[in-house]
């Protein structure tokens, strides 16, 4: 490391060696590049960034599939034992302490697609709520 003001040696010759010092148009572009680069950042920090906040939530209509598996696994997550799984009629029966929760899951013309969940002799008067939350979770809601 070399202290300004000190003087360094030629290893052989034992001669005082000096930098050269580069002049002309290089060096005047080098300065002035340096130049423009600092004078624009003021103007670079006021740029801004627009992010998505992050309690977006972009949703997808639903799709019959989507909606059909949605609705099974939220009668799963409350217990239920499904016995009848049917796309083709789009109806899913499960049972839980002797009694029989249903859903249906149709498509209409328009393309949306209406769940319903029906409870016969359900022994909790909760558990269709609690199966409807559950399906809204799987669906994004």
């Amino acid at each position: 490391m070399m202290l300004r003001g000190t003087s360094r040696f030629h290893a052989v010759r034992n001669e005082p060696v000096r930098g050269k010092r580069e002049s002309g148009a290089g060096v005047v572009f080098r300065r002035m590049l340096l130049m423009a680069a600092c004078a624009s950042l003021p103007f670079i920090e006021g740029c801004p960034y627009y992010a998505v906040p992050a309690a977006t939530v972009v949703t997808t209509p639903a799709s019959f599939n989507r909606s059909f598996a949605a609705a099974a696994g939220a009668m799963q997550d409350e217990g239920l034992a499904i016995s009848v799984q049917d796309p083709e009629t789009g109806t899913i029966v499960g049972g839980i302490d002797g009694g029989v929760v249903q859903a249906s899951v149709r498509q209409q013309a328009d393309g949306s697609v209406v769940v319903q969940f029906d409870s016969k002799n359900a022994r909790d008067p909760a558990l269709l709520d609690r199966i409807s939350r559950s399906y809204d979770r799987r669906m994004g809601r």
